[in-house]
């Protein structure tokens, strides 16, 4: 188990060009199975999940070929779905994202349960229940299993949640389906709008894009295309976090500052600022980190919700910068039961955090932190994690880093560049 060595108390100083967006490069992977001819996706994020999902394809005779490092070709000309690893459906969560594109193109297959982060429940039913209505047979019995007779149908689905996964599945499957589908309720985070474009590309017809109501008019046949991933927003927003914690600067490259607003507004309430310099983003080191209260002077709640609302993925970030900053703030994340848990390393660290329930947590601040030996629990508590050891002066250690390095590239590179004393210790 590879381990961080972390000697704190450094302010971050520099420029970082965020790597693609992960959550976008996943289902843009598994959509090239949607078409027999040759799909390119530059600004692939080289990461583990990526990595996995990588492995499960070419299991599945799906040519990959690296024309660059993160510029990869797909061809899925060759495909055979027959048994699937069940350990390399393990490794991702992803793994779930294969059901649209398989069923559509190729009809009846088992697909083994997914991996994934340790943050509670994640519901599959939504998948299920979206692929039903377009006239396939799914269910559960220890494996998913899908089964079609004819060709999907184009329906009206009405998502009984928003999520994003489930859209996607959806939007990949309507997109082959026989006549014309309507989603509502459908996720529009900027991963689900950059797969719309993709799809489109390849000559779908999707239209709606980045509201919760899509219109998709199948087609008989997808073609190949070349599309490029835009910057993964949430590193943005722990570069942030990063700058704003160590007492630093950082200039963001090519920060994909039109997904920014809400992530804006809520860090906005906690104190922080930057500069807008056109596509770049700067966070100076002068910052305010002074809670805003409610009118009242109460206690102001910063809740997660689905896009454009501010996103869960950046909760365990906004807690961390909390504990930095002066006052009081309720942080509630109803979507994952375990989210909160990673808080009593907080806690162990020094931070001033009350747990509510598995939902909800109040920080109050400023606190003093102390160097801490930790264990990495999932991608965006252990990146927090690595935030709060590079705030506090003395060695650090955060063991089990294969889970930040599931959603971040070369991240102890990019904490180097900038600055921070950071070593990595292999197993």
């Amino acid at each position: 188990m590879d381990s961080f060595i972390i000697d704190g108390g450094i302010p971050l100083r520099g420029e970082v060009i965020p790597s693609g967006n992960k959550n976008a490069a996943l289902p843009l992977i598994c959509a090239t199975l949607l078409t027999d001819e040759p799909v390119i996706l530059h600004n692939v994020p080289l990461i583990k999940d990526i990595t996995a999902m990588e492995k499960l394809l070419e299991s599945m005779g799906v040519t990959i070929e690296k024309l660059k490092p993160s510029t990869w070709k797909f061809q899925a000309n060759h495909v055979n779905i027959a048994d699937l690893d069940p350990d390399l459906c393990r490794n991702v969560r992803a793994s779930i994202l294969l059901a649209g594109p398989i069923v559509s193109r190729f009809g009846s297959f088992i697909l083994p349960p997914p991996g994934g982060d340790v943050i509670g429940r994640r519901r599959v039913d939504t998948h299920l229940l979206a692929l039903n209505r377009l006239g396939a047979t799914a269910y559960y019995d220890r494996q998913y299993h899908f089964e079609v007779k004819n060709r999907l149908k184009g329906t009206n689905i009405l998502m009984d949640e928003a999520s994003v996964t489930a859209t996607e599945n959806a939007i990949m499957a309507c997109s082959l389906a026989e006549g014309t589908s309507i989603l509502r309720n459908a996720a529009s985070e900027p991963h689900v709008q950059e797969l719309c474009q993709l799809l489109n590309l390849m000559g779908a017809k999707i239209n709606g894009i980045g509201s919760n109501v899509l219109t998709i008019e199948g087609v008989d046949k997808l073609h190949g295309a070349e599309f490029t991933i835009g910057p993964d927003y949430l590193e943005v927003g722990s570069y942030i976090g990063a700058a704003v914690v160590t007492h630093g600067e950082i200039l963001i490259r090519n920060a994909g500052i039109q997904y920014l607003d809400m992530v804006k507004l809520v860090y906005n309430r906690l104190g922080v600022e930057w500069e807008e310099i056109g596509s770049d983003i700067l966070v100076p080191e002068n910052q305010r980190l002074t809670i805003e209260p409610d009118i009242g002077g109460a206690i102001p709640e910063i809740s997660v919700m689905p896009w454009p609302a501010f996103p869960s993925d950046l909760m365990s970030i906004a807690i961390v910068i909390a504990t930095q900053a002066q006052g009081s703030v309720l942080f509630h994340d109803w979507m994952y039961p375990s989210r909160m848990y990673f808080t009593d390393k907080l806690v162990g660290m020094g931070a001033q955090i009350v747990l509510c329930d598995p939902h909800r947590c109040i920080v109050q601040g400023p606190t003093r932190l102390y160097p801490e030996k930790l264990e990495s629990p999932d991608i965006r508590a252990g990146m927090a994690l690595l935030l709060a050891t590079l705030a506090v002066p003395g060695k650090s250690v955060i063991r089990n880093i294969s889970q930040i390095e599931r959603g971040y590239e070369r991240v102890d590179e990019k904490l180097r560049a900038l600055g921070a004393r950071i070593e990595r210790v292999e197993a």
